[in-house]
């Protein structure tokens, strides 16, 4: 399970030009899972976002977690994550999980974070052709991976 964390100020996805989820202060999470990915991995990620301490404290040092500022989420799937450029022109994405495997995961991992946090989840559309905007604060992205 793979995921890019932004820090944002807010953001949006849409569908077909609809917002079908939007934000404010928090985190975009763009989440792609692979074959033999779990219910571990969904748990350990999900923690590991809910604790990160990404947000500035009075001092303006990233001391304080989504849970202490009560920050949103929006999880947007993206099989990409698993695209392996080294060989050729053209992304492979044989690491990727297929979409029978993944949306299940997917959906999981929402559940999860909706059960864990008290800021707002939203997410996309699996499998959607999808826009996403986002204000990424400080800028902050960091990849989280759990193997």
């Amino acid at each position: 399970m793979r995921v890019v964390l932004q820090r944002v100020t807010r953001a949006e996805v849409r569908v077909e030009r609809q917002v079908v989820g939007r934000v404010g202060r928090g985190h975009l999470l763009l989440v792609g899972f692979r074959t033999g990915d779990g219910a571990a991995h969904i748990s350990w990620m999900t923690e590991k976002i809910v604790g990160l301490r990404v947000f500035p404290d009075a001092d303006g040092k990233m001391n304080l977690s989504l849970d202490d500022v009560s920050g949103d989420l929006l999880v947007v799937s993206q099989f990409t994550l698993y695209g392996d450029t080294r060989k050729g022109r053209r992304p492979s994405f044989v690491d990727a999980a297929p979409p029978e495997l993944a949306r299940p995961l997917y959906e999981s991992f929402v559940v999860a974070l909706r059960s864990r946090t008290g800021g707002v989840v939203e997410t996309g559309e699996f499998g959607a052709s999808m826009e996403v905007d986002l204000v990424n604060d400080g800028p902050v992205t960091l990849v989280l991976e759990r193997e």
